[in-house]
């Protein structure tokens, strides 16, 4: 039976190639462009450094971000909230405007009855 072990595939610039994973047999020469070093779980763009044999992350936070799903729409029910919140407030600031035409009205009533204009 002959024992195998896997090997990894990296670019010219040492970027890991998805896909370019292979088995070669236990005692076989690593080929050029590949290690034998499995790079970790959760790298988006892993780079290879055969000075130290590891494996690093190279992308950068723009790149990482523009691979993360957007955020869902909002649903029927959440832009109905918030249509409903918003015109809440709107009737809150109507009331209030209107709260304060009636005290103003009621203001000018009492100049005029003072004044006996009315």
């Amino acid at each position: 039976m002959i024992l195998m072990k896997s090997i990894y595939q990296f670019d010219e610039s040492f970027i890991y190639v998805f896909g370019g994973d292979s088995e070669i047999p236990d005692d076989a020469d690593v080929p050029q462009s590949y290690t034998d070093v499995q790079p970790p779980d959760g790298l988006f763009k892993g780079k290879y450094d055969p000075a130290s044999n590891t494996w690093s992350e190279s992308a950068t936070q723009g790149y990482i971000d523009s691979l993360q799903p957007k955020p869902p729409p909002p649903s029927d029910i959440d832009l109905l909230k918030q249509q409903n919140a918003d015109l809440l407030q709107l009737l809150a600031e109507s009331e209030k405007r209107a709260e304060e035409q009636s005290k103003t009205t009621a203001e000018l009533v009492m100049v005029l009855a003072e004044k006996g204009v009315i």
